[in-house]
């Protein structure tokens, strides 16, 4: 049962160990226990989802105005912290020379969730508008991050992937390639001869959100084990952004 009503938020930086503790515990209670996920640093004796790249990480925190209970969880790594890091999370999966080749300021976003109960509803929507804030702070100029299917079974998810590949392909100058040594094709069924429809009912409620800013996918997949997910590269450059979607994007920015 949805408990977002006419709720109204708060969305801001994590700022002590108690607000990033609750954002680790948000994602253990989505990641670890409602997808089935694990991880190297996941500590399962306090509930909490977390990884070597957190210290690294601005995490943005989403609660009720009226509770300071973490129900939203979105971590945010510019270009600059990924070089303090080793590189950017999504290296493990995708090779992103040409984004980091590409001299334009980077924001690698990730660990996006919410408590069940402020699905479907405005809290995203809120979050959203944080993350536009930060991104204009920081002249933020590309996007990107990956984002999951739950599952790994592929056949499953041919007709999705292949329609993300056939429809939603990133332009070569920013197209980051799934690392060879997982690299899982995309282009498995003939799009025109598939049910586009129920196709794209398969595709995740974050990824859809994603490409109507106009978001594009790299290419190829990855296939997370630890997680249970089969993961695409989502790329989003600000600047070919139109203006419906720039108000989408930025809420009451404009």
């Amino acid at each position: 049962m949805t408990r977002q009503g006419r709720t109204e938020f708060t969305v801001k930086l994590a700022t002590s160990n108690a607000e990033l503790r609750a954002a680790q515990r948000l994602r253990y209670d989505v990641f670890i226990e409602e997808l089935g996920g694990s991880g190297e640093l996941v500590d399962h004796e306090n509930r909490l989802e977390r990884d070597r790249f957190d210290p690294f990480f601005d995490h943005m925190i989403l609660t009720p105005k009226d509770s300071d209970e973490v129900i939203g969880v979105y971590r945010l790594l510019r270009g600059a912290k990924a070089e303090q890091a080793g590189g950017f999370y999504s290296e493990g999966e995708y090779d992103l020379t040409v984004l980091k080749n590409s001299g334009r300021r980077l924001l690698e976003l990730g660990r996006s969730c919410l408590h069940p109960d402020y699905r479907g509803g405005s809290a995203m929507h809120c979050l959203w508008g944080g993350v536009a804030e930060y991104v204009a702070q920081h002249r933020i100029e590309v996007l990107f991050g990956v984002a999951s299917f739950h599952g790994t079974d592929i056949e499953k998810l041919a007709a999705p992937l292949s329609l993300l590949h056939e429809r939603h392909l990133a332009p070569p100058e920013l197209r980051v390639r799934a690392q060879d040594s997982a690299f899982q094709r995309m282009d498995l069924v003939d799009v025109d001869k598939c049910d586009r429809a129920a196709a794209m009912v398969q595709v995740p409620s974050l990824i859809k959100a994603y490409l109507r800013l106009g978001g594009t996918v790299g290419e190829g997949a990855f296939v997370d084990r630890d997680f249970n997910t089969t993961d695409v590269c989502l790329i989003l450059d600000t600047a070919q952004m139109n203006a419906r979607q720039a108000r989408i994007y930025g809420g009451s920015r404009g």
